[in-house]
C-alpha cells in the first residue's frame, strides 16, 4: 500500500468520525497490518484488530458453511463506552477496524465514511 495513500487514509478517518478513537487496516487471511492510527495511547489498534480477526474469520466461515451467498457489509460492536465497527473489503482481503466513542460517534455517518473508503483501501493495497 502506498505509504502517502495510507497516510491520507488513516489521518481522514481521524479527522472525519465524530469521537474516533483508532483505525487499523489488516489483511483478513494473514493478519498483517497494514498501518494502523490512534488518539489514546493506551488503546493499540493493532492488537485490537489482531482479536477483532478471530470475529472476522469466524462469521466468514459461518457464512460460507450457512450457503448463505450474501456478503458481510460490516460487524458492529457495541461497548458500553465505545463502538467497534469493522468494515470488509469487497474481495474480502481486507479488514477495516474502527473504535469511537459511543457518546460522540453517529453510527450512520461512520458506516457511510467507512463504505466510502474501503474499495479504495482495496484498490490501493499492494
Amino acid at each position: 500500500m502506498s505509504n502517502d495513500f495510507l497516510n491520507v487514509f488513516l489521518n481522514e478517518m481521524k479527522t472525519n468520525v465524530n469521537g474516533f478513537i483508532a483505525v487499523a487496516v489488516t489483511e483478513i487471511e494473514s493478519g498483517l497490518s497494514f498501518g494502523n492510527l490512534t488518539i489514546d495511547p493506551s488503546f493499540d489498534p493493532e492488537l485490537a484488530a489482531a482479536y477483532n480477526l478471530e470475529v472476522v474469520k469466524a462469521k466468514l466461515s459461518a457464512v460460507k458453511a450457512l450457503n448463505l451467498n450474501q456478503d458481510i457489509e460490516d460487524i458492529l460492536i457495541t461497548l458500553s463506552n465505545q463502538i467497534h465497527i469493522i468494515d470488509i473489503s469487497p474481495n474480502k482481503k481486507f479488514m477495516i477496524y474502527l473504535a469511537a466513542d459511543a457518546a460522540k460517534a453517529n453510527l450512520g455517518m461512520t458506516r457511510a465514511i467507512l463504505r466510502k473508503h474501503k474499495a479504495e483501501v482495496e484498490k490501493n493495497l499492494a
